[in-house]
C-alpha cells in the first residue's frame, strides 16, 4: 500500500531534508518540532505542512519518521508509538539499540539510519537529493511486522538511497568503527597538537596536509556528538580498546627497529584503502588525482570546473584545503582514466595553473 501521508518529527535538516524529497514524489508531509522556529523554516521550503499539535502532526499518516536529537530519540519513540494512532514509525538516528529498546517490541517500530547529511545544520539547507546513492540502514526485529518493514524499505529505495537490514547491536558496533571511533580521533590528534608546543613552534601554525586531512571532522556539532558518543558507548569502548592494542604494536614494531613490520603493515592499510575506494567508485583502480595550487581570489573554482566542463571532463570528488590569503590553497580533483587526467592536467596549466598529477591507487 503506498504511503499517503508522512508525518516528519523533527525539522531539521534530515527531517526537512525526508520531507523534501517525499514531497517531491506526491507523498503529503505534516511536520512537528518543539523548536518553533525550525518548524516554521521548514514550512517556508515547503518541506513539511507544519502541524499546530503533535497530535494533529500525527492525524491519518501511514508513517512517522523521527528525526529527533539522539539524546531526545528514545524519549520521541516511546512517545510518537503512545499516541494511539496506526502508523509505522521509524527514525533516522545514528546509533540504534536505544531506539529499539524503547520501542518496547512493538511491531510497529523500524529503526533506521540513513547515512546522510552535512556539515551545516538546520532546515534551511535541507535538499530534496540528500539521500541519493547513500546507505540507509534498516534495523527490523524479530517482533517487527513484516508488512512494516517493506513499507519503510519502499520508501527508502523510493528516496534513491539503498536500504541494508542489519541487527541493532551490530549496527551500533559498525558505526562505533566507521564513524564514531574517527571522530574521537580526529578530536584527540587535533587537540594534541593544540596544547603542545615544540621548541617555541606551534603545531597547529605549521600543519600540514595531513593533519588537515585527518582532522577535518574534528570539532562536530559538540551537542550532537557528545550525545552520541554516550548513546554508543560500550560499542566505542570496544573499538578503542583495539584503537590502542594496534598502537601497542606500532610502537613495539619502533622498538625493534622492525622495518618488515613497517612494509607489511603500510602494504595491508593500502590494500584495505583500495578496497574502501572500489565501493565508494564505480571503477577506482582508474581514478587519478589532480592537485593544483589556486590562488586566493573570487571566481578561481569556478574557472577551474568550468574549464573541464567545457572539455566534457566529468569531476568525481573535488576538496579544497586553504591556506593563506598570501598562499592561497589546493583544489585536489579525482578524475577517472590516465588520458582524462593529463587532458585536464593540460587545460589547467595552459591557464597558469601549476598541477600534479597521480594514480589513487599507484
Amino acid at each position: 500500500m503506498p504511503i499517503q501521508k508522512l508525518t516528519v518529527v523533527g525539522t531539521g535538516l534530515i527531517g526537512a531534508s525526508l520531507g523534501l524529497a517525499a514531497g517531491a514524489r506526491g507523498i503529503a508531509v505534516s511536520g512537528w518540532d518543539p523548536d518553533p522556529d525550525a518548524l516554521r523554516v521548514a514550512g517556508e521550503r515547503g518541506a513539511v505542512t507544519p502541524a499546530a499539535s503533535f497530535a494533529e502532526a500525527l492525524e491519518g499518516a501511514d508513517l512517522a519518521v523521527i528525526a529527533a536529537p539522539i539524546g531526545e530519540l528514545p524519549g520521541q519513540v516511546r512517545e510518537v508509538l503512545a499516541a494511539g494512532a496506526d502508523a509505522t514509525v521509524t527514525d533516522v538516528g545514528s546509533t540504534k539499540a536505544g531506539a529499539v529498546a524503547a520501542a518496547a517490541g512493538s511491531p510497529r517500530f523500524v529503526g533506521g539510519h540513513p547515512i546522510a547529511g552535512s556539515e551545516a545544520r538546520g532546515p534551511e539547507h535541507a535538499s530534496a537529493g540528500l539521500f541519493e546513492g547513500a546507505t540507509w540502514f534498516l534495523t527490523p526485529t524479530a517482533d517487527t511486522d513484516p508488512e512494516r518493514h517493506r513499507l519503510v524499505h519502499g520508501l527508502v529505495a523510493d528516496l534513491g538511497a539503498f536500504p541494508v537490514a542489519i541487527d541493532p547491536v551490530a549496527h551500533d558496533r559498525l558505526v562505533a568503527l566507521t564513524s564514531h571511533v574517527p571522530h574521537v580521533l580526529a578530536n584527540v590528534i587535533v587537540n594534541q597538537a593544540g596544547a603542545s608546543r615544540v621548541e617555541g613552534h606551534e603545531p597547529l601554525a605549521n600543519a600540514g596536509g595531513s593533519l588537515r586531512d585527518m582532522t577535518r571532522i574534528a570539532g562536530a556539532n559538540p551537542r550532537m556528538w557528545r550525545d552520541i558518543f554516550l548513546d554508543n558507548a560500550d560499542a566505542v569502548r570496544v573499538e578503542l580498546a583495539e584503537h590502542r592494542r594496534r598502537i601497542a604494536e606500532v610502537e613495539a614494531a619502533l622498538d625493534r627497529g622492525d622495518t618488515e613490520f613497517f612494509s607489511a603493515w603500510i602494504g595491508e592499510a593500502a590494500g584495505n584503502r583500495r578496497r574502501m575506494l572500489e565501493v565508494a567508485y564505480e571503477d577506482a583502480g582508474a581514478l587519478h588525482e589532480l592537485r593544483v595550487h589556486v590562488p586566493y581570489r573570487p571566481g578561481v573554482l569556478a574557472e577551474i570546473t568550468q574549464a573541464l566542463g567545457a572539455e566534457r571532463i566529468n569531476i568525481d570528488d573535488f576538496e579544497v584545503q586553504h591556506v593563506s590569503p598570501e598562499q592561497g590553497g589546493t583544489a585536489t580533483l579525482l578524475v577517472t582514466g590516465e588520458d582524462v587526467a593529463a587532458r585536464a592536467a593540460e587545460l589547467l596549466e595552459a591557464k597558469g595553473y601549476s598541477v600534479t598529477v597521480s594514480a589513487v591507487m599507484a
